[in-house]
């Protein structure tokens, strides 16, 4: 047996692989699980976007390889979206790059940017590929706090100065997934003001600002944050379209070029039909959003009756696809989410899935039908009538 690389002799499974192996031995041995865990959206997405996406690949000339980075109407239709949306102007030949998902974005900015033994601030908690990227590139990962008590918000003077001043890289996620916390224009002028006191390159991953939030907003809004800020975003959540591998990277022309060194050595560019079909997408009109909204709403009071039961506390003005909510004092959060799973039937995120600061919480994706949570409250209030 050949050794694997030292890179990722020390990374682990992803949770929801080895959990939903587990659901499915579950499923096998006859039970009926239903999973609020994973947050794969299950609405479609738009007609008019599925049927540009069919036909594009009836043109035998678009299903050749494409270029590295994309081709330009569909950079220009990022670019209109980024100012019709956000306020923000984008150039679409120097400061933008299609991704095949914005998780690609990850690896290739740590590929990027990182040397072994560079430092890495991630957020606890935070998404998982953040800490699990810069550990594939031997960098030092250094977690920061968020938690309830500080509004889930980065507090920079808690960070020692020493990491600060070793630090080449820091993820940022708002609005914020796991938690829900939104972003304002007062949170990003402090996230851009510290990455230009500290020569930092800061991340902001920004797919969920569509979801249940009035206030769409970029980083890259702030002035001068382009010098020391770059911005993923992803069309999966917003747009219907995880499957379908479309994100986009945008900033200073400098970090976009060298992020595509590493792609145009990795991929080899995107399907064309899903660009063009990418394209349409980025053009629907703002009733797009309110009509996937509605949905979500409808969801969401559903998903606040389950946590009613499950007697967990939450914040209200939380925004995305999931809810983050405090599980009942004195318990711990797998061996909580697991006595609903075994006991009925039923699969949440524990919040320790994102980080030791997710201890206490767990996570409820809104990517199941009303029928689905309808079934979730009866087989709960069932149990404990």
């Amino acid at each position: 047996m050949i050794e694997v690389a030292d890179r990722i002799s020390e990374v682990k499974e992803y949770y929801f692989s080895k959990k939903l192996d587990e659901i499915r031995g579950m499923i096998a041995a006859g039970h009926d699980v239903i999973n609020l865990g994973i947050g794969s959206p299950d609405l479609p997405p738009a007609e008019e976007v599925a049927q540009q996406l069919i036909d594009s690949a009836k043109d035998t000339s678009k299903h050749a390889y494409q270029s590295y980075r994309s081709i330009p109407e569909l950079r220009q239709a990022i670019a209109d979206f980024y100012i019709g949306h956000y306020e923000v102007e984008l150039n679409h030949v120097t400061e933008i790059l299609p991704l095949l998902g914005s998780k690609e974005g990850v690896m290739y900015i740590s590929m990027a940017f990182l040397n072994p033994g560079d430092t890495v601030l991630v957020p606890n908690p935070g998404y998982p590929a953040y800490k699990t990227a810069a550990e594939m590139m031997g960098a030092n990962v250094v977690f920061y706090d968020l938690t309830e008590k500080t509004g889930w918000l980065p507090n920079f003077q808690d960070i020692d100065s020493e990491i600060i001043e070793s630090a080449k890289l820091m993820w940022v996620n708002y609005p914020n997934m796991p938690t829900g916390k939104k972003a304002d224009e007062k949170i990003f002028e402090s996230i851009a003001a510290f990455a230009k006191e500290n020569e930092i390159l800061v991340v902001n991953d920004n797919p969920y600002s569509f979801i249940l939030n009035d206030n769409p907003i970029s980083l890259l809004s702030v002035g001068g944050s382009k010098e020391n800020c770059l911005e993923l975003n992803s069309m999966s959540k917003a747009f219907n379209m995880a499957g379908w591998r479309v994100g986009m990277v945008c900033g200073r022309q400098e970090y976009i070029d060298a992020i595509l060194r590493v792609k145009s050595n990795v991929d080899s560019g995107m399907f064309r039909p899903i660009q063009d079909a990418a394209i349409k997408a980025l053009q629907l009109p703002y009733s797009w959003f309110e009509s996937i909204n509605a949905e979500y709403q409808e969801r969401r009071k559903l998903a606040e009756q389950i946590l009613g039961v499950l007697g967990c506390g939450y914040d209200e003005e939380q925004s995305g696809m999931f809810m983050w909510a405090k599980i009942p004092e004195g318990r711990k959060s797998e061996e909580f989410v697991d006595e609903i799973l075994h006991d009925k039937h039923v699969f949440i995120t524990p919040g320790t899935v994102f980080g030791t600061n997710g201890e206490g919480y767990l996570r409820i994706s809104l990517c199941s039908k009303i029928e689905v949570f309808n079934e979730v409250i009866g087989r709960l209030t069932a149990v404990n009538a």
